[in-house]
């Protein structure tokens, strides 16, 4: 009897019981590695999460570099974002550290989360499938934390820059609470994370049946409708800030069809010999 009938074989039950304990131990990856992040508050808040908020930001420069060779004027080129960033209430700045250390946690703690997810699965394949599909977890965490790269050095400033800078009047300041403006920082963040994982989850369903490239393809248009949609709701409403954010997310949808077909070949190929097998076997 092979693993995959054993994996088949377990009841609802079991198999709810076997996905609990993988939750579990997620999660307490995720609490772990977010306590140890409590323990550096200097260094999460001070350089990373106020790093986009500080002019001399690796981005700023970038377009700074750039606006002055081309000759223009740019707010990249600031001495300093004219908004503060204040706790309005008593918990605010408790609250912050708490909940910025638990996504960090999972940042950090993903590629044991889909070592987890990937140990649920995996029964269920064939064992040529599994070995094809070794190189998972790498490819899983590398392009989540290429998102997360992308999100913090593209994403975020690109809005922060839009939003601090922005005002209707002169007699309006800009007070941000700390709350607010970390959460734009971690959707900004982690959405990026998550969509660059769309070539694996785009392997996946093709696996099951319900993508093909024929479809893939079909609504493309579409695709690009809804990618132009997604970014002018992360990024400022500017066109070069859209493009920026709009072209690596195509890119991974072109190569996500081209996963999607070979997943189909192998599967054509799985199938031929299977029945030259049975055959051989009459």
């Amino acid at each position: 009897m092979t693993k995959k009938q054993d994996h088949n074989e377990m009841s609802f039950l079991d198999h709810l019981e076997e996905l609990r304990w993988h939750l579990i131990r997620s999660t307490a990856a995720i609490i772990i590695i977010a306590c140890v992040a409590f323990l550096f508050r200097g260094f999460i808040f001070d350089t990373i999460i106020f790093g986009p908020k500080r002019m001399d930001f690796p981005t700023y420069k970038f377009f700074c570099k750039l606006a002055t060779y081309i000759n223009i004027d740019s707010d990249f080129c600031a001495e300093e974002f004219p908004f503060i960033i204040q706790s309005r209430t008593m918990a605010g700045q408790f609250s912050a550290h708490i909940w910025t250390s638990i996504w960090a946690g999972f940042i950090v703690a993903f590629p044991y989360v889909i070592y987890e997810f990937w140990k649920f699965i995996s029964p269920g394949l064939y064992e040529k499938e599994r070995k094809n599909s070794r190189g998972f977890i790498l490819i899983g965490s590398l392009l989540f934390f290429m998102g997360v790269l992308f999100g913090y050095y593209v994403v975020s400033p690109l809005s922060i820059n839009f939003l601090g800078t922005y005002q209707v009047s002169a007699e309006v300041e800009n007070q941000f609470d700390i709350g607010d403006y970390i959460s734009k920082l971690r959707i900004a963040v982690i959405a990026s994370g998550l969509v660059f994982e769309l070539p694996i989850i785009i392997f996946f369903l093709t696996k099951i049946g319900l993508v093909t490239p024929t479809i893939l393809r079909k609504y493309r248009k579409m695709a690009l409708v809804v990618v132009l949609v997604l970014s002018a709701i992360i990024t400022p409403p500017d066109i070069i800030s859209q493009v920026v954010v709009a072209v690596p997310i195509l890119l991974l949808y072109q190569v996500s069809i081209y996963i999607s077909a070979y997943v189909l070949r192998q599967e054509a190929k799985r199938e031929k010999k299977a029945k030259e097998g049975l055959v051989k076997k009459e």
